[in-house]
């Protein structure tokens, strides 16, 4: 979530000070053949000022990098974060296998539009800065829109929390290694089907979203360079081409703002305009 964000859902960091964490490479990826690797870590984070807690945008951070040879067989011997999935496919029951079979429909939809209109270059230059992205983010959200309406899809999908990542505020992960995306307790709770407003976040982009990021629906998976549309309308080219809120804003921002309005039309039986 972009919203609503509270002041545990951050870390504070004051002038100078640092904090660390550890990775367990090993665990999720796959090393076991060994050899020599650069290991590093980049990415953006997304920030507040002080005391807020409205993101004001995401900071850039590419670590140094650590030249080092692995050896294959004690790799393979850490748990890897694989064997953690359990109950695949079968965790959504209910009302949340509705849901989410309604979000992967809608997904299916405002993919299929997007790609559309990113083919004939429409807005691409509000949310890529450039048509000349047009064709690979067309195919992008072509393949996004197979994966989501295919009954044999590339990817899982999840409703339980096999490797511990539905923290505050999280409403999905996507585990790029294993194409698993799973939905936290929050997207079925926090998020409507389809948004009301422009550049809402809903079950259907969320879903989009986390299907950019699977490397088996079309590779490479983006990655998270910007949240919101402040920051994702803020990144270069390159940057907003591999960022996966911008197919998600750009799929809500086109011309799936005509389906949204006829929907809500039916639903409040008055002409709503939705003006992206």
């Amino acid at each position: 979530m972009t919203t609503g964000l509270q002041a545990d859902d951050f870390v504070t960091l004051a002038a100078g000070e640092t904090k660390e964490i550890t990775v367990e490479t090993a665990a999720l990826h796959s090393l076991h053949e060994g050899g020599d690797f650069d290991v590093f870590a980049k990415g953006a984070l997304p920030f507040a000022e002080g005391a807020s807690t409205e993101l004001a945008g995401a900071l850039d951070y590419e670590s140094n990098k650590l030249s080092m040879t692995i050896d294959g067989a004690q790799a393979a011997s850490v748990a890897k974060a694989l064997s953690k999935r359990t109950a695949i496919g079968s965790s959504c029951t209910g009302s949340k296998l509705s849901a989410v079979r309604t979000a992967l429909s809608n997904c299916a939809r405002l993919a299929n539009a997007a790609a559309s209109a990113a083919t004939a270059g429409t807005k691409l230059t509000t949310y890529f800065k450039t048509t000349s992205s047009a064709s690979t983010a067309a195919a992008r959200l072509r393949a996004v829109a197979s994966d989501c309406g295919s009954t044999s899809s590339r990817t899982t999908t999840n409703c339980n929390d096999p490797y511990g990542g539905c923290s505050s505020n999280v409403l999905a992960y996507t585990v790029p290694l294993a194409n698993f995306i799973t939905y936290c307790p929050i997207f079925f709770s926090a998020l409507p089907a389809l948004a009301s407003t422009c550049h809402g976040q809903d079950q259907a982009t969320t879903a989009l979203h986390e299907e950019t990021h699977a490397p088996g629906v079309y590779s490479p998976g983006t990655q998270d360079n910007g949240y919101g549309y402040a920051a994702a309308t803020a990144l270069s080219a390159n940057a907003a081409l591999n960022n996966a809120d911008s197919y998600a804003l750009y799929a809500n921002g086109e011309l799936p703002t005509i389906l949204l309005i006829r929907r809500i039309a039916l639903i409040h039986n008055a002409a709503i305009n939705l003006n992206c």
